[in-house]
């Protein structure tokens, strides 16, 4: 259903010609795939040692990480990896649902994906709300999200690219340790940014560079257009 959308989930049974697939039918019937999605779930909803209060996703929890396993387990990724937020469209009631004005699909579960260069996924992380845990360990949350989703690619040499939503100095040395090398824009307020590289006091024209390091570090600003 992913690969051939319809505009209604009786549209994958239907009969008429222009739409018919014939492999729904054939499958299953229409009256029995609602009746089993109707009662589909994935753990008993009074199973023990369940702290709903903990984690939102507990419903589905085994599940994804079934999934999640299976994608590091099956698949090495190539040299070259991203890490980005997406959204995954969903109008229902849920306490974790995201509005985020600028995307393409503005109501959903914002979920952090690790991919690779052929838009493979090898890890992800669904969005939940603020974590106190990681919170505690005085980690800003998008550097606890980016090493959560590396833990798996540490020590082979990857290079990884993100915007500046998740780049920030302090990242870029953590992962460095574990060598993974970074690229990415950045916003000049994060801690460890250089405080000369403000537009204000460069003062740049056209076609200008200012490019200050530190170690290992290469901070780049250029005025474009």
């Amino acid at each position: 259903m992913g690969h051939t959308v319809q505009d209604r989930l009786e549209d994958y049974w239907t009969k008429i010609e222009q739409l018919r697939i014939p492999f729904y039918g054939q499958t299953l019937a229409c009256a029995r795939y609602c009746h089993i999605l109707r009662f589909l779930h994935f753990t008993h909803n009074n199973r023990n040692g369940v702290d709903r209060t903990d984690d939102r996703l507990w419903k589905i929890r085994d599940l994804f990480e079934i999934i999640r396993t299976n994608f590091s387990k099956f698949y090495n990724p190539s040299e070259h990896l991203a890490v980005d937020e997406v959204i995954v469209k969903f109008k229902g009631r849920i306490l974790f649902k995201q509005y985020i004005l600028k995307k393409r699909k503005r109501f959903g579960i914002k979920m952090f994906k690790l991919y690779d260069s052929t838009g493979y996924t090898c890890d992800m992380n669904v969005y939940l709300g603020k974590d106190r845990q990681r919170a505690a360990q005085h980690l800003i949350a998008t550097h606890a999200t980016v090493t959560s989703l590396t833990r798996g690619v540490e020590g082979f040499g990857h290079k990884l690219y993100m915007d500046n939503f998740f780049s920030s100095p302090d990242l870029f040395d953590d992962l460095a340790q574990k060598k993974i090398s970074c690229c990415g824009t950045v916003r000049l307020h994060r801690k460890g940014m250089p405080k000369d590289l403000k537009p204000k006091t460069l003062r740049l024209k056209y076609g200008d560079i200012r490019v200050r390091t530190r170690g290992d570090l290469t901070a780049v600003v250029w005025k474009d257009k």
